[in-house]
């Protein structure tokens, strides 16, 4: 199955003045999709210049806050009623999926307890999230180098997690970057756990730049690993250029479209 690619145009936001040509050059690259996360004052401006351009939104964050996430049971009534509010947000503009984050390490809770906190707070939006047709995603990233703390940061732990809620719209957003950092065996354990996965984020590593020789992933066989499972749905590029934008962007479409 062909991949479908996105960008997270956040990433490069900030070195683009004119969002329009950037949204014209990555629909004329071929991508299908781009990828936002909070919902600033733009956001509905930002949605219409993406379907003037033909562009779906592919992602988007489900509440705030990356270090105080559902393993706090403290959060659970914010984030239900935040992630219920994007939950409709989503559904509205057809966004398949909405990124959530487990949080730091909470003091004196072990890990069993904060996989059953974490899955409980998914387990009061979960049906709501099934009657939307909405996927929650709960981010992979790593703790080692960029996300100290962060309790979400092996693959089996989020698997506990999905485990537990035992819902069809609670996935992994599985961050090919950070589980590199963190476990290595990428391929072997995206084709283990596909049915677990509702989003993908790439980046080269070391450095979370672009997805050249210059680094130690093999993002031609990841993704084509990716295609020959049934996943469907996006794989997103959130990595920062060294040199161009477009043209980073065109070669991280190009190492990436496979079928």
């Amino acid at each position: 199955m062909r991949i479908n690619q996105s960008v997270c145009f956040p990433i490069f936001r900030s070195r683009i003045t004119d969002l329009g040509a950037l949204f014209e050059a990555v629909a004329d690259i071929g991508y299908p999709a781009i990828e936002l996360w909070a919902r600033g004052d733009d956001f509905g401006e930002v949605v219409r210049l993406a379907d003037r351009h033909g562009l779906a939104i592919a992602s988007m964050s489900g509440h705030s806050g990356l270090a105080e996430g559902l393993n706090n049971r403290a959060n659970h009534d914010r984030l239900e009623a935040e992630l219920r509010d994007s939950i409709d947000i989503a559904a509205h503009h057809g966004i398949p999926g909405l990124i959530c984050m487990s949080g730091n390490r909470q003091p004196h809770v072990g890990e069993l307890e904060a996989i059953d906190a974490v899955a409980d707070g998914l387990r009061r939006v979960a049906p709501y999230a099934e009657l939307k047709g909405i996927n929650l995603n709960l981010e992979l990233l790593n703790s080692k180098i960029n996300h100290a703390g962060y309790q979400c940061d092996h693959t089996a732990w989020g698997v506990a997690v999905c485990e537990k809620v035992n819902s069809p719209r609670v996935k992994l957003l599985y961050d090919i970057y950070h589980m590199q950092i963190m476990e290595g065996d990428v391929i072997r354990t995206i084709r283990e756990n596909i049915g677990w996965i509702g989003h993908f984020h790439t980046a080269g590593n070391p450095g979370r730049q672009d997805m050249d020789d210059e680094q130690e992933l093999n993002y031609a066989g990841v993704c084509g690993a990716i295609a020959a499972t049934d996943y469907d749905l996006y794989v997103g590029h959130e990595f920062a250029p060294k040199g161009d934008i477009i043209e980073a962007l065109r070669q991280a479409f190009e190492i990436c479209d496979r079928e």
